[in-house]
């Protein structure tokens, strides 16, 4: 008998609540970590297998909502097994279930109204009333905003992913494919909103661009040079 799936949000190291950057910046920095071309041994190999497949069940909006209400609905269900099996084990230790001679003679000359007859995908409660299977809702949500996650007080709007609308034209440098500028190159946020990059140069997430970014801002005049900052660092010791 095979045990429980993994968990894919512990083998991503991140919380269920987690927003979607977050998520893929954790699965990006474990591939790289794990990869066969950086990494040796046969461990590397079985976790980077399973890093791949935790991608699969939970790597993009849609397949993480599927995942979830998959889990909800296998959560709901052990519940409910788990609340029979505790009554069934409760009735045999302290003798109050019900055996076929207590309704063929029955206390006091009345007789009780028998259960319910059991039918397909209906389970009597201990009470002897059915339960109807529980389900969930095509349109479950496990609650999680997607709207402003992960901006600062700074920002002008918690917009959501894509909420720029189509690039402009006239791509340059790297494309985003998260938050509110999904679909647009580095050259085109910085034409125009410059404080985003300087955001995305702060935050773990924007690692993979920070040369990009440090090169646009420099260009722009909102970062100095490296020379000239040396050279200013210089004018404080010189001679008077």
């Amino acid at each position: 008998m095979s045990g429980p799936s993994p968990d894919p949000y512990k083998i991503l190291q991140v919380d269920p609540e987690a927003e979607e950057e977050v998520i893929v910046a954790a699965y990006r920095r474990l591939a790289r970590k794990y990869h066969p071309d950086t990494a040796t041994g046969t461990e590397a190999l079985g976790r980077m297998q399973a890093i791949n497949a935790a991608w699969e069940l939970i790597g993009g909006p849609k397949r993480r909502a599927a995942y979830d209400r998959q889990r909800a609905i296998q959560e709901a269900s052990s519940r409910s097994s788990a609340a029979g099996g505790s009554a069934a084990a409760g009735a045999r230790e302290g003798g109050t279930g019900s055996s076929a001679s207590d309704w063929d003679q029955p206390p006091g000359g009345q007789r009780p109204d028998p259960p319910p007859p059991r039918s397909a995908g209906v389970r009597p409660a201990p009470s002897g009333r059915p339960i109807e299977p529980e389900t969930v809702s095509r349109d479950w949500t496990t609650g999680r905003s997607s709207v402003g996650g992960g901006y600062e007080p700074s920002m002008r709007t918690a917009d959501g992913t894509g909420a720029a609308g189509d690039p402009p034209g006239n791509p340059s440098g790297s494309v985003m494919n998260f938050g509110r500028y999904s679909g647009w190159s580095l050259g085109e946020i910085a034409r125009r909103d410059l404080e985003y990059l300087e955001w995305l140069d702060r935050m773990p997430i924007g690692r993979p661009y920070r040369d990009q970014i440090d090169e646009i801002l420099r260009e722009k005049g909102r970062r100095r040079s490296a020379a000239a900052e040396t050279r200013d660092r210089r004018g404080l010791f010189r001679r008077r």
